[in-house]
């Protein structure tokens, strides 16, 4: 339909035990967060629970205009096969396999993608790539968020977004990209040379293809509706499915 808006669905945490009111019970959800900035930035949020089914993840993307793999617990090490550090926390294999399921439907099916932290760590892992598995200065305590610089890459996609001068960004991970994955770029740093965010390279398989960007940072806990908008941008042009 002409002028709707596009669909844009956002993968979701699961959770064991999840208490409100009188209730305590297994959940999956979300921090507002995120469904509020795409649809500040003009997109229709839809939230993604993990599927065991077999094809489940292709079917749902299938139906959607783009994708965002949203920010959560530690990638299982087994999935770029390493050994877990102690420091590593314990897996969430349902997420794992459900979002890089939805992840590699995406980039087989042209979708738009925004992976956000976490996201943009199975984004490199769904292509092959490794993780550093701790590093220091890139949270505050638990429950909080700090705020640091990154300097996107001049002449990529991150930086035709956001500029290539450095700008402040909210940040809580310990954990991020080591080896590129297959056809991937680290295209911003923070100041200590932790990859920031990542997007095909120029040259690789993908360059040709949708709006594809992890970024190592929380956009959706701050007031810069850019990336989202980029997303939303790209998820518009390429048509909302019937």
């Amino acid at each position: 339909m002409p002028g709707a808006r596009p669909l844009i669905g956002i993968s979701t945490y699961l959770e064991d035990r999840v208490r409100w009111g009188v209730w305590e019970l297994p959940a999956a959800l979300l921090p507002a967060g995120y469904h509020r900035l795409v649809q500040r930035a003009g997109g229709l949020a839809v939230l993604l629970p993990p599927d065991p089914a077999a094809g489940a993840a292709a079917a749902a993307v299938a139906h959607l205009d783009g994708l965002v793999v949203a920010g959560g617990p530690d990638v299982e090490p087994a999935r770029y096969g390493a050994r877990p550090d102690p420091r590593t926390g314990p897996p969430a294999r349902q997420r794992d396999a459900w979002e890089l399921a939805l992840i590699r439907a995406a980039l087989a099916g042209g979708v738009p993608l925004l992976g956000i932290c976490r996201g943009m760590q199975l984004l490199n892992v769904s292509l092959g790539g490794t993780l550093v598995q701790h590093l220091d200065g890139h949270r505050g305590p638990a429950g909080t968020f700090v705020t640091h610089p990154v300097r996107p890459v001049p002449g990529t996609r991150l930086a035709a977004v956001l500029g290539d001068a450095p700008l402040a960004v909210p940040a809580c991970h310990h954990q991020t990209v080591d080896r590129p994955g297959a056809g991937l770029t680290v295209s911003a740093r923070a100041e200590d040379g932790t990859a920031e965010a990542l997007e095909p390279a120029p040259d690789g398989p993908h360059r040709s293809g949708a709006f594809v960007l992890g970024v190592q940072w929380h956009p959706e806990t701050g007031e810069d509706p850019r990336l989202a908008e980029a997303l939303v941008r790209s998820a518009s042009a390429r048509g909302t499915r019937g």
